[in-house]
């Protein structure tokens, strides 16, 4: 069994990651302790039982067993939240792989929205990005074969293939007259962990993911910045986490205490004792207190969001953009042995250093910035948020908010919300940005 204390956070399942806490469990055999004194669940399992008997004897064709107990699975998982799943083995190590930083396939964070595959983002400088393809569009066949029916992994495992062989996709698209047909090839994905320049007096530092990369890309940036000038002119630091959609937990806390002297970072609370733990920040403020600007939007998700709200709640960085995306649950990932994948369960939520779940919530910035869109984008500029999907876990306490805007210009130049940013950590005012509202957030 392989053991891996890492934890991952994210917006949706499957090829896009959710909060995970990888912990193996056992492999989860025999009856559970609870069900002692449940004498129900024993006929329950009966029942099942006798269906799958029925099914392998008297079914019009002969069933595969094995496609039999997996879509039983699913099915028991469906029940739950949208965030708990079960992998087979290779769904798992897919899953495994992609938070190493590198794998193959076509560059795209997808989840699964009323039967069809929905594109979260396109990564930078991938297949899928070149080939235009766009958030919000939803593929509805891949080598024309139909993706309704289908489940998020077994999708997601139709575009993956032999380097620079081809797969086609048909898309439709809000505002499109007619599908979208596209042919991508494949190739192997290098997620880069950490983007950064020099913008004259400030550090920009881009974060589009969190994987096992990040925290040292992070630590190389800020290295390299302050290489370029010295600190006593360097008037600050932006972290753009915008359309991040999460990755892994101990990225997210080393990459929010790389900013912090000290403090909690991320606190989980769940129904069992070893789902309540506590995080704190333990290497020191890299950045030897630097004024620090942090911008989010609807697709900042998860560990984006534990990173932005401990940064907030310990006044340590201003939030600039529009309001996340509201994940706030903790799934645990537990092997079930060899050759038998393993499942992704939903075990806590996850509160920020004052207490406060953004589940089903988010986090509102403290200067909200609305982006102006180009016409023809308008239709996929929103993110519905946590709060959309449906089958959800509750928010803890507040109002359920949904939708944010999502959309950032390619050209900086068109940025407002950057260049906010730039203009806060200069102290000087950009006429041509009037933000929607300022203020501390709830």
């Amino acid at each position: 069994m392989r053991r891996n204390s890492g934890f991952l956070l994210g917006v949706a399942a499957g090829a896009c990651l959710t909060l995970l806490a990888v912990q193996p469990r056992g492999t989860l055999l025999g009856a559970p302790a609870n069900a002692a004194g449940s004498p129900d669940i024993y006929s329950q399992l009966n029942l099942f039982g006798d269906v799958f008997e029925r099914i392998k004897s008297d079914y019009v064709e002969k069933p595969d067993d094995t496609r039999l107990v997996e879509g039983a699975i699913n099915g028991m998982m469906g029940s739950l939240d949208p965030h708990s799943r079960y992998m087979n083995e290779k769904a798992w190590r897919d899953m495994q792989e992609s938070t190493h930083g590198e794998f193959g396939g076509l560059g795209l964070e997808v989840t699964m929205e009323d039967g069809v595959l929905k594109v979260v983002s396109a990564m930078d400088d991938t297949p899928a990005a070149k080939a235009g393809i766009l958030s919000g569009d939803l593929i509805v066949a891949i080598d024309d074969k139909a993706v309704k029916g289908l489940t998020l992994e077994e999708a997601a495992n139709r575009m993956k293939g032999a380097v620079d062989s081809k797969v086609r996709l048909k898309i439709t698209r809000k505002g499109a007259e007619r599908p979208i047909e596209l042919s991508v090839a494949r190739q192997i994905i290098r997620v880069k962990a950490v983007r950064y320049r020099l913008e004259g007096d400030i550090g920009y530092i881009r974060i589009p993911a969190f994987d096992e990369q990040t925290t040292a890309g992070l630590k190389k940036a800020i290295n390299e910045i302050s290489m370029q000038i010295p600190s006593s002119k360097l008037a600050g630091y932006v972290v753009d986490l915008r359309n991040n959609p999460g990755g892994l937990l101990d990225q997210a806390v080393s990459v929010a205490g790389t900013f912090m002297a000290r403090g909690e970072i991320v606190s989980t609370r769940g129904r069992n004792a070893q789902e309540t733990q506590r995080f704190s920040a333990r290497t020191g403020d890299l950045t030897k207190g630097k004024p620090l600007v942090v911008l989010i939007n609807g697709g900042s998700a998860s560990a984006s969001e534990i990173v932005a709200g401990a940064l907030h709640d310990h006044k340590r960085a201003t939030l600039i953009g529009t309001r996340s995306f509201g994940k706030g649950s903790v799934q645990t990932v537990i092997p079930l042995g060899a050759g038998r994948g393993a499942l992704a369960l939903t075990t806590a939520r996850y509160f920020t250093p004052s207490g406060r779940s953004i589940q089903a919530q988010g986090i509102a910035p403290d200067i909200e910035v609305i982006q102006e869109v180009p016409e023809e984008l308008k239709a996929r500029a929103e993110s519905k948020g946590e709060a959309s999907i449906r089958g959800h876990l509750s928010g803890d306490g507040g109002a359920e908010q949904t939708g944010s805007q999502s959309y950032v210009p390619p050209d900086a130049a068109n940025d407002k919300a950057l260049r906010m940013a730039y203009s806060l950590l200069r102290g000087t005012t950009d006429a041509n940005i009037t933000p929607s509202k300022s203020g501390v957030p709830n």
